[in-house]
């Protein structure tokens, strides 16, 4: 996954400085979890009927855009079945023995939390494979015809598992799986509700127009909601008296550059290459990022997402289209519908 622009406010990814902040406003407790109502449901019911049985869960497998809450959850699950948490990610582990080191010193009904399990090396994703149906692992001694498989058992354990691309994640993997949940993106007001909370915890005077205003502009995500919570704070301290408002918020996200819909400088750079460069498209992905001065997966990981979930732009066959909202959002009169291109250009 490529990293966070330094440079933006509304990136869904974060980095490790955040991850260090976003811990002290992270809920503890499901009952605590705002928002994903199915998925925080469903989540009780599995873990008060492991807690009954007195056996570890299934393994649980998360999926969705970042900065949803699939860290949280991982962490919400070991708290409330009361075991240790053991926090990895699939780049980290580059071989099988680096997974082996970290199931054979498992204790019994530890959770493991693999981010990015996607990004899995296939040898220790084949060794997974083992661990998560019989709880056991095959050292390998030796190399070449001499080599030998030693079997280890390891201790029951719950795997969480992390992934922003689940179609990445190979069949025999993801069927190993006892329980999957998507996470969607929240309603303003599910997001309201994370603002007022963090902003408690920070110790941010708010009021409720500017809750309201912060969370309209966060695209769905609590990640995003929080950030900018933190630099609107930091404005309002600086250039008012440290009451977040609904005035004092549109003033501060227009200075970093985050429009009403939450689009930012990047968001804009792409609609309007689309728009202004190429008429309105197609346009290729490898070409956009070139005309943005952005690296690929950044435009597809950070920018397409919203403005295709909003309707501002769309993909073909044969690259990004804009629509006639996104003509409208940059101020400029579309097109005549025969002429506007069609998802099957």
């Amino acid at each position: 996954m490529s990293r966070r622009r330094e440079d933006s406010v509304v990136s869904p990814l974060a980095d490790s400085d955040e991850r260090v902040i976003e811990s002290a406003l992270r809920p503890k407790r499901l009952d605590d979890f705002v928002g994903q109502a199915r998925v925080r449901e469903q989540l009780t019911l599995l873990l008060r009927s492991a807690l009954r049985r007195g056996r570890p869960p299934d393994h649980v497998l998360l999926s969705g855009p970042p900065g949803l809450g699939k860290t949280t959850i991982a962490m919400i699950i070991a708290a409330e079945l009361g075991a240790p948490l053991r926090i990895t990610s699939g780049p980290a582990i580059e071989r099988s023995g680096d997974l082996a080191a970290v199931l054979s010193t498992l204790q019994e009904g530890e959770v493991v939390f693999i981010d990015e399990i996607h990004r899995l090396a296939r040898p220790a994703e084949e060794m997974l494979y083992l661990a998560m149906e019989d709880f056991r692992v095959d050292i390998v001694v030796g190399k070449g015809p001499g080599a030998t498989a030693i079997p280890l058992d390891i201790a029951p354990f719950t795997l969480v598992g992390a992934t922003t691309r689940a179609g990445l994640l190979p069949a025999p993997l993801r069927d190993r799986f006892g329980f999957t949940a998507r996470l969607d993106f929240y309603q303003p007001d599910e997001l309201g509700v994370i603002v007022r909370r963090s902003a408690g915890l920070l110790g941010v005077p708010i009021e409720d127009a500017g809750i309201e205003e912060l969370a309209s502009r966060s695209r769905g995500t609590p990640r995003i909601a929080n950030r900018l919570l933190r630099r609107v704070r930091d404005y309002a301290e600086v250039r008012a008296d440290g009451v977040v408002t609904r005035d004092i918020t549109r003033t501060a996200l227009e200075l970093y550059e985050v429009d009403e819909m939450g689009l930012d400088r990047l968001d804009r750079a792409v609609l309007d290459a689309v728009v202004r460069r190429f008429g309105g498209g197609p346009v290729g992905l490898s070409t956009l990022a070139v005309v943005v001065g952005e690296e690929a997966e950044t435009v597809e990981v950070v920018a397409e997402p919203f403005l295709v979930r909003h309707g501002l732009l769309a993909r073909t066959p044969r690259g990004r289209v804009a629509t006639r909202a996104g003509w409208e959002h940059l101020g400029l009169t579309p097109p005549a519908a025969s002429e506007m291109p069609t998802l099957f250009d």
